[in-house]
């Protein structure tokens, strides 16, 4: 009988999972291999929130697996090298992964591809596996991608969407392939002490919970702070325990406002994705330069530590910055606060902050992390690349009553209402009972105006 090898990357799932399936088909035996990537780690990618969250991730697959008859193949080192020493210890004639589309990920494709032709093997790459519809199948006339994100969402509405396959029933493997026992969550030096569970079983039951009650009401709510009304299934969607072709599907089936602000916001993830695939640079470099003369870790230092520590003396982004260190999640209004808050009011290097919310989000993923951090820097996609959201009044608008500012920042928390936003403001004993809270690091008119004067230069 003829063996496959299955290689799991950002797809730890075993429903509507199309390389495992055609790694199947006629009846083979497969090996389900996971590779704990060393160029992963030595990039900086590896970060606590992460590896916890993919211990969770990979004890769930493998325990799928052995409910199927089953394992999860692990091993450690470099992809290429281990792919290759499973297929030729298991005999196999071909390998199937999923498409992605950062830099490292295409570089480690083709190095796969070569090294299994040369041993006689075939290399099968899937698309829609860890996106819905893939980079390159809908394009504007004049160019290779989409740099505006509604013309893209109107022409991947109108894309008809595969339909989802079912979990295997049973999963032979060969016997004698070795493996490493599937890593455990362990506690480490900046793992959030409050990290969602990951895993397929968590992310399923997620996304049920979801659409049964959270949905309908998030075209209304999801810019809420306080309400925390947001799906939260960013992580699986980025480790791949959710399918996002199924998401949309299901998402679909419920229907109504709720569900189509839903399917908006799950096709920026593809709009991303296929930025970076046509321009893999955008990682680390301006998407569209604006010349600026940003101030980086060494000239801004004390103002970086105060954001990246939620003391800033503004206290809707310091209760987010908290958030996130807490949970390694944060509420995505918040997201775009903070960011506008470092790029543009403290004119800081937009890197300086996509590179710190990758230490620490669980669902940081360098497509939508980095894209959006230039989106809000101004940099990236954004038609109007100038404007600054100002922290005082979009907490007014989200937060009005201040509980999520009052849930995060202790120091405020005897502080009633809106005037929790600006407690610069208070007086007598109001003003006594948040003293241990910091003042401001800038003034916001004057951040605007050296934002100002720096962009006037362009």
């Amino acid at each position: 009988m003829s063996v496959s090898v299955v290689l799991f990357t950002a797809d730890l799932r075993l429903h509507d999972h199309p390389p495992l399936r055609a790694g199947l088909d006629g009846r083979r035996q497969v090996v389900p291999l996971f590779v704990r990537d060393r160029g992963v780690a030595a990039a900086g990618f590896a970060a606590p929130n992460r590896l916890a969250f993919l211990a969770d991730c990979l004890r769930d697959l493998d325990a799928g697996l052995r409910e199927r008859g089953g394992r999860l193949v692990v091993r450690s080192g470099d992809v290429v090298e281990e792919v290759c020493k499973v297929a030729a210890e298991a005999d196999a004639d071909e390998v199937h992964m999923a498409a992605d589309v950062s830099a490292y990920a295409q570089l480690r494709e083709r190095r796969l591809r070569r090294a299994l032709e040369a041993g006689g093997r075939r290399l099968h790459v899937h698309e829609t596996v860890t996106g819905a519809v893939p980079p390159g199948a809908v394009t504007p006339a004049s160019s290779d991608h989409f740099a505006v994100f509604t013309p893209y969402f109107r022409q991947w509405s109108g894309q008809r969407l595969r339909g989802v396959l079912d979990a295997p029933r049973s999963v032979r493997v060969p016997a004698g392939i070795g493996s490493e026992e599937p890593p455990r969550r362990a506690g480490s030096p900046g793992l959030s002490p409050e990290l969602a569970e990951g895993g397929e079983r968590a992310g399923r039951k997620r996304l049920t919970a979801w659409l049964r009650s959270g949905v309908t009401a998030y075209a209304d709510l999801h810019d809420d702070l306080a309400g925390d009304a947001t799906s939260r299934l960013s992580p699986h969607l980025h480790f791949g325990t959710l399918s996002p072709v199924e998401v949309i599907h299901r998402a679909r089936r419920v229907g109504g406002p709720g569900a189509e602000a839903f399917v908006r916001q799950v096709a920026w993830r593809d709009f991303h994705r296929q930025v970076l695939a046509a321009r893999p640079g955008a990682a680390d470099a301006d998407y569209r330069t604006k010349h600026d003369r940003w101030r980086s870790e060494r000239t801004a230092r004390d103002d970086i530590e105060a954001w990246r520590e939620g003391r800033t003396g503004y206290p809707v982004v310091d209760a987010a910055m908290r958030q996130l260190r807490q949970e390694g999640w944060m509420h995505n209004r918040a997201r775009l606060l903070t960011a506008s808050f470092l790029a543009k009011t403290l004119y800081v290097d937009w890197r300086v902050g996509a590179g710190h919310f990758l230490d620490l989000l669980v669902d940081g993923d360098v497509a939508n992390n980095q894209l959006n951090w230039q989106w809000v820097a101004g940099t990236g996609t954004d038609t109007r690349p100038n404007r600054v959201l100002n922290p005082v009044t979009q907490a007014k608008r989200h937060d009005p009553e201040g509980a999520y500012v009052r849930r995060w920042v202790p120091e405020l928390a005897d502080i009633a209402g809106a005037a929790v936003h600006e407690p610069w403001k208070l007086r007598g004993s109001d003003r006594a009972r948040c003293e241990a809270y910091p003042d401001p690091v800038i003034d916001l008119a004057d951040g605007l105006a050296r934002f100002k004067r720096a962009r006037s230069r362009d």
